[in-house]
């Protein structure tokens, strides 16, 4: 099971939870992690089904910690700040990607765990106690956001955010469709509602219909499997934010969109989706993808929830339960996001 067949893989039960960090560098900031986010990608990565996974594996990359040390060149933080890494620990630093706060995009990004350094050590992630990572990675958790409820932002978050900040200061009423209500979705519809979006969450049953509309503020509630219902909205949203991680019919939301709608995937979906070309070209619509966010934005996003007054919807757990969280994440039974009390479980 997940993280016990890491254990396995180290030889040791207590390896996977605190990883050998390595040598301090001049820029470098050491860490003790308090808490950490648990995203259906760790998932997908200890399985091996979206990128080669290398074993023994420590994932975890929404990661929420206290600043312990620091080298000597590092100027942005200093100890017992409160810091947070998401998902990249590093980048080449020198492609225009880099240069222009795209380096999500750089293709010698490194994730912040199953990566490569280039020193050729292999990268772990916040399921531990202590994490080493250049400043230029690390972002600033503003004062009034509470550690634990900070950790999904870095990753789940900024999601959300990086696509639909294009939309920020339009000058028409946006509506927004919001596709799958899990981690991901229920910032997304957070987010949306906090820039002004009409917010339609859009969902294959009824079941979470209360949530979206009584606790989450959304405008309205279109269940997939309805045809009638799905028919009503042709034509009608700006956007769908398509948050969903396991196989669906895109064909089947595109009729959704207005003329130049768009379609942002940020679920990282193990098969191939397949959709008709008509239903582009008819509409002028497009698919596209966005992956998680550059630094600057993860530090954008941080500062909105602050400025917004937002709360993350979020379960603590201790590390003990990890597992038992994996098996919940899977059948959907979280509202909405795990957040691993690193800091207060018993790593002995």
């Amino acid at each position: 099971m997940y993280i016990q067949h890491a254990k396995r893989s180290y030889g040791n039960s207590n390896d996977i939870l605190v990883h050998l960090c390595r040598k301090t560098g001049p820029e470098d900031v050491v860490f003790k992690v308090l808490y950490c986010g648990v995203d259906h990608t760790d998932l997908h990565t200890i399985r091996n089904e979206i990128h080669s996974t290398t074993y023994p594996l420590v994932p975890g990359h929404e990661v929420v910690g206290r600043v312990i040390e620091v080298g000597p060149e590092v100027k942005k933080f200093g100890i017992g700040n409160i810091i947070g890494v998401g998902c990249m620990v590093g980048s080449c630093g020198e492609c225009a990607r880099c240069k222009s706060n795209r380096e999500q995009y750089c293709s010698n990004m490194v994730f912040t765990y199953n990566g490569i350094y280039k020193d050729g050590s292999f990268t772990q992630g916040g399921f531990s106690s202590v994490m080493v990572v250049h400043q230029n990675y690390v972002v600033s958790i503003p004062e009034k956001l509470a550690p634990e409820q900070a950790a999904p932002l870095l990753c789940a978050g900024v999601t959300a955010y990086s696509p639909l900040k294009q939309f920020i200061g339009s000058k028409k009423p946006i509506k927004a469709g919001i596709l799958g209500l899990g981690g991901v979705g229920h910032l997304g519809v957070l987010i949306a509602k906090a820039m002004g979006h009409h917010v339609t969450v859009i969902s294959s049953s009824n079941k979470k219909k209360e949530e979206a509309l009584t606790h989450l503020g959304a405008d309205c509630y279109l269940v997939s499997s309805d045809s009638a219902e799905m028919n009503k909205l042709r034509n009608s949203l700006d956007y769908i934010l398509d948050t969903v991680p396991v196989n669906h019919r895109l064909q089947d939301y595109l009729p959704l969109l207005d003329v130049e709608g768009k379609i942002f995937l940020v679920g990282a979906v193990p098969e191939p989706l397949q959709f008709s070309a008509s239903g582009l070209i008819l509409a002028n619509t497009s698919i596209t993808g966005s992956f998680i966010g550059s630094i600057q934005e993860t530090q954008e996003i941080l500062d909105f929830w602050v400025e917004k007054g937002l709360k993350t919807m979020i379960e603590v757990v201790k590390m003990d339960y990890v597992n038992k969280a994996f098996e919940r994440m899977e059948k959907n039974d979280v509202r909405y996001r795990f957040v691993l009390d690193v800091a207060g479980s018993n790593l002995k």
